[in-house]
């Protein structure tokens, strides 16, 4: 897997999610490790969602881990809490806003409104 691969997965999973009802900004970075090696961020802002391959400098949280912890953190297949216990994703950054990185995933099973 490439990184251009993981990020569209990524971008198309995320962006199913219905955060309307998010009046909180967010914003996480993401470092990806090992294979498909690379950075890109996710943001709350005004009830959008925003998934861009970019560093992300004035983030709530950074999160870093390998591709296929991501892919199963966002499937919903790992609860993220329970991989940061198992060591598979580390967590830097305000604990409180990464916390609701679970509410997103949780938003995105809901899809968009009409």
């Amino acid at each position: 897997m490439t990184y251009a691969d993981l990020f569209s997965e990524i971008k198309t999973q995320f962006m199913n999610a219905d955060v309307s009802d998010i009046t909180e900004h967010l914003a996480f970075q993401f470092n990806i490790v090992g294979e498909a090696e690379g950075i890109f961020y996710v943001e709350v802002k005004d009830g959008k969602l925003y998934v861009e391959p970019y560093e992300y400098f004035d983030r709530d949280a950074m999160f870093t881990c390998k591709a296929e912890t991501l892919l199963k953190i966002a499937s919903g297949k790992t609860d993220p809490i329970l991989a940061v216990t198992l060591q598979k994703l580390k967590v830097e950054g305000n604990i409180e806003k990464a916390l609701r990185l679970k509410e997103l995933i949780e938003h995105k099973g809901k899809g968009k409104k009409a």
